[in-house]
Order: structure tokens, then C-alpha cells, then sequence
């Protein structure tokens, strides 16, 4: 049971904390004070349903199709291997988190700053729902592996909105991000190899 709440934490944690769009976001609201506690949580909540959906969405579907269930267990390895190879570039080449500190808006326009940046992003889906939840659908606990990767999410955001501002001094620093993508690449290749040998 730990095992696959870990997987799922894991798995989840490494494709969460790579550079982005919505991590820049949810920074930038920390660093300003400006609602980032609604918009960590409003992060927290959609990455929640998108990883459920995908994991009993996709759990039902492969469970009565064993050539798709194949198909989708190595197609994830393939993926979470082209994703440790893109981290490990990362790192050889590593950058800053650059957050871009805009004049004081509204929760209203915070909120919906916050779902633009994570809903209309394709990578969330493939990420979540694709990714996570094929992965997911593939353990004997898919549940519990939902509530790791879930775990992951509320913890990276969770850290992002709360210490943002301690944050900022070390993740505005290349070797920081060098470190992370170098740990965000063992991870997923860890991962991969469970995957491959389940």
C-alpha cells in the first residue's frame, strides 16, 4: 500500500515541480501576497479531479481491453523515459524560475488568471489525466495511488503559496533547478522501471 501511495507522490511530484506556466504563476501570487492561497488551492483542486478522472476513466477502459492496458503501459514507459531524458537536458543547461510581477488584480481576475493558466495548458491533461491516470489504472490500488499523486499536488503547491517568498532567493538560482531536475529525472526513471517490470 505505501509502495503505490509513493508511486503516485512520486510520479506525480516529478511532473509537477518542472518549470511552468502555473508553478510561475502560483509563485508570483506568493511573492506579492495577492491571493495565492485561492489560487494554490484552485491548482490543488483541478489537478485532484483531472488525476481521479484519469485513473478510474482510463482504469475502467484498460481492464477490459488487455492489448490497450499494453499499449498504455509502455507507452508510459516510453513517455516518463523521454521525460527523465528532458530533465537531465534541463539540468545540463539548467535556468531560473523567472516570475513575471504584474500590478495588483482582484481575486475575481486572480481566479480566473489561475484556471487559464492550468485549464487551457495541454500539458495538464496529458500530465494528469493521460500520464498519471494510465499509470494509475495500471496498479492493484489505483486509489490509493490517486491519493499520492494527489498528495504531491497539495504539497508542491502547498509549499509554493505558503513559502514563495523564502523560496524565491534559492529558486531564482540555475543550480537549484539543476539539483531539482537531476532528482525530477531519477524519479521518473525509477518509476518507468517499476512500470516496465509490473
Amino acid at each position: 500500500m505505501l509502495s503505490t501511495y509513493f508511486t503516485g507522490l512520486f510520479v506525480a511530484t516529478g511532473l509537477i515541480i518542472a518549470i511552468g506556466a502555473q508553478n510561475a504563476f502560483v509563485l508570483g501570487q506568493s511573492l506579492k501576497r495577492e491571493h495565492h492561497l485561492s489560487a494554490a488551492i484552485l491548482c490543488m483542486s483541478c489537478d485532484a479531479v483531472l488525476i481521479v478522472a484519469g485513473t478510474f476513466g482510463l482504469g475502467g477502459l484498460l481492464q477490459e481491453h488487455a492489448l490497450l492496458l499494453e499499449i498504455t503501459r509502455w507507452g508510459g514507459v516510453l513517455f516518463l523515459l523521454s521525460y527523465a531524458a528532458l530533465a537531465l537536458r534541463r539540468a545540463s543547461k539548467p535556468t531560473a524560475l523567472n516570475v513575471d510581477l504584474q500590478p495588483p488584480r482582484t481575486r475575481r481576475a486572480v481566479i480566473l488568471a489561475t484556471l487559464a493558466v492550468t485549464l487551457l495548458n495541454p500539458h495538464v491533461y496529458l500530465d494528469t489525466v493521460v500520464l498519471i491516470g494510465s499509470i494509475g489504472a495500471q496498479q492493484q490500488l489505483p486509489g490509493i495511488f490517486a491519493l499520492g499523486a494527489v498528495s504531491g499536488s497539495i504539497l508542491w503547491f502547498t509549499v509554493l503559496a505558503l513559502g514563495g517568498a523564502w523560496l524565491a532567493p534559492w529558486l531564482s538560482r540555475p543550480y537549484t533547478w539543476k539539483l531539482i531536475d537531476v532528482g525530477v529525472a531519477c524519479m521518473m526513471l525509477s518509476v518507468a522501471w517499476g512500470l516496465a517490470n509490473s
